[in-house]
């Protein structure tokens, strides 16, 4: 897994100055499932809400099993998050397909981000078990 790397501020604001992300803690119990198996159990996520798109769950690195995570060669770069590097999920004989993915080159308006991972709802089930 790739080392954590905070950069300058995010280059997207200059073009878009009234895009919004907003990080917000969530001392919920989370839950992220696949194929039956909890990948991710944390009270410890941070949620992003980002203008355009549905709110998402980072989850500490520390609560999520990556022995179930084999890291892939994509890449992303989103301007106003970072570099983002992905991982395929494997549980027995089924595979997502870079299903989590984390900002370990994040810029600077998110650096809380920096060492969580965020999963594909299209493969996963996350899923709020308790209010608090």
């Amino acid at each position: 897994m790739h080392g954590v790397m905070v950069m300058g501020p995010g280059p997207g604001y200059e073009k878009y100055p009234e895009h919004t992300v907003h990080l917000e803690r969530d001392d919920r119990r989370i839950q992220v499932n696949f194929q039956g198996v909890t990948i991710a159990d944390t009270r410890n996520a941070i949620m992003l809400h980002e203008a355009g798109y549905d709110p998402v769950a980072y989850i500490p690195r520390g609560d999520v099993r990556t022995e179930l995570l084999s890291e892939t060669s994509r890449e992303t770069h989103c301007p106003f998050k970072g570099y983002a590097s992905y991982w395929s999920i494997e549980v027995g004989d089924k595979t997502a397909e870079n299903a989590a993915w984390a900002y370990p080159r994040s810029y600077e308006e998110v650096t809380e981000l920096a060492d969580c991972i965020a999963f594909d709802k299209r493969f996963v089930e996350v899923v709020v078990v308790s209010e608090h």
